[in-house]
């Protein structure tokens, strides 16, 4: 069978990644590219050299305008004929406008991936115009061919209060590369302990974040003005928390003195602090989509304490004992959940999980039922 021809419309940068949702989209289209004769069409603050799969046109213009370059129907149009595409698909329902001009002068099937109901994160964000964007977003999924959802959740709402054909809803989760249970925690441990002086008996608890995100910024100020005040209490407890991520705005200085917190800054390769992780911390109450970090601590061996809001979209039943959920808000539960998981011996990642959420096996599926 003939490989087939895509055409991914990614309005924005996403290499070199710096943040959970870039990584996600630059992951996709890497095991994409490999199973597929793949184009990505984007913006040239992409660095080119890491589309190692793909071809990479830097199509679109810098700014805001690209949301409304109306030139790009043209572009686009030329492109989809030339190239005979099976199928284009547009990263969020932004471009939805010109995603059905196009389909109108070429037939082409036209899928929207999304990472998010968008209404709704920046509702819970508070954007004033979220409703205009609910209104689009519905217009959107009504209009096309056919829509990835990154969690069920996410597809349920659409099926159910936006009647959506089910027939055209599909599960993309986000994935990941590792299709095993690590076996290098023990060294990645010492390597971790070296970085940042550990000691051989202290537990390692890990949040991982871009602080230009408020979620993420909510999610830290509980862990240091709520969760490590309750942990310090704890008698005879021996544990740092490592707090890796970029973008800490400058009023929080002071995180590089709170007693038992270490602040790792921006780590591009975040997988030897997976893999070294005892729990990952995930006091998560906002943002929409599933929480890519959360996916990844488990697959690298971590025992995951979340809030239920931070666990959203995750398949629990494939986690075993890798996820504790505790109820949105309460503090002292989420504390000491994480006192009983530190004492407790870690089992393994369940094989399940890494059967469901490797990249091999969702990008097979959905090239499988949707294109």
């Amino acid at each position: 069978m003939p490989m087939k021809k895509i055409l991914v419309i990614a309005p924005y940068a996403y290499l070199p990644w710096r943040s959970g949702g870039q990584k996600f989209i630059g992951q996709f289209l890497e095991y994409l590219g490999r199973k597929t004769s793949l184009t990505v069409v984007s913006v040239a603050a992409n660095d080119a050299a890491a589309a190692k799969s793909y071809t990479h046109l830097p199509l679109l213009k810098k700014g805001f305008s690209r949301y409304y370059d109306y030139s790009l129907v043209k572009k686009i149009s030329t492109l989809v004929k030339e190239e005979q595409f099976d199928a284009v698909i547009w990263e969020h329902p932004y471009l939805a406008w010109l995603a059905f001009r196009v389909r109108k002068k070429t037939g082409v099937r036209t899928l929207f991936h999304t990472h998010n109901i968008e209404y709704q994160r920046f509702k819970s964000t508070g954007r004033w115009w979220w409703p205009v964007l609910k209104w689009y977003e519905r217009w959107c999924f009504k209009k096309a061919d056919g829509i990835f959802f990154i969690t069920p959740d996410d597809k349920q709402f659409a099926i159910q209060q936006w009647k959506i054909d089910p027939a055209r809803c599909f599960d993309l989760p986000f994935g990941i590369e590792t299709g095993f249970y690590p076996a290098n925690r023990q060294s990645s441990r010492e390597a971790i302990n070296q970085l940042h002086g550990l000691l051989p008996g202290e537990k390692m608890f890990l949040f991982t974040g871009a602080f230009n995100y408020k979620p993420n910024l909510d999610a830290l100020q509980f862990i240091v003005e709520k969760i490590n005040p309750i942990l310090l209490k704890e008698a005879g407890f021996a544990y740092k928390i490592l707090v890796c991520g970029g973008d800490l705005p400058a009023e929080w200085n002071e995180l590089r003195d709170q007693q038992h917190i270490i602040y790792a800054g921006f780590i591009p390769r975040i997988d030897l602090y997976y893999s070294a992780a005892d729990i990952f911390l995930n006091p998560v109450l906002s943002g929409g989509g599933i929480k890519t970090k959360m996916v990844e601590a488990i697959a690298y061996g971590a025992t995951v304490i979340s809030t239920v809001t931070g666990a959203t979209g995750i398949n629990k039943a494939v986690c075993g004992s890798k996820l504790v959920l505790v109820n949105d808000g309460d503090w002292n539960a989420f504390a000491n959940a994480v006192v009983m998981a530190a004492r407790e011996d870690s089992s393994p990642t369940p094989a399940a999980y890494y059967q469901q959420y490797h990249w091999e096996a969702i990008i097979s599926n959905i090239l499988g039922k949707a294109i």
